[in-house]
């Protein structure tokens, strides 16, 4: 390949600034990953004129026993569902 048949690679998009990785892959474990996951999906919307409902709310009556059923796993299930309903109404493909 000669010089003058090099092109340049193109630049990525803005969005892809935002999603280096599928967020519809990750699952959340901690609340900084989930906030994360918030922010750069609203973001990405933002990019794209969309607006969001907005993220499940934080849980503040958590008593730190470590119960089955805690509110934190109820909060990450809604955080999952919000992600995956996030993720089609932007049209973000797997990786």
């Amino acid at each position: 390949m000669s010089p003058s048949d090099a092109r340049p690679s193109p630049s990525p998009s803005p969005s892809l600034r935002f999603l280096p990785l599928s967020p519809s892959a990750l699952q959340f474990t901690d609340l900084p990953g989930a906030r994360a996951t918030f922010a750069t999906l609203q973001a990405h919307a933002a990019l794209q004129s969309i607006e969001l409902r907005p993220p499940p709310p934080e849980p503040t009556s958590c008593c730190g026993r470590g119960c089955h059923g805690c509110v934190w796993e109820g909060f990450f299930a809604a955080a999952q569902y919000w992600r995956d309903e996030a993720v089609l109404l932007l049209h973000i493909e797997p990786m």
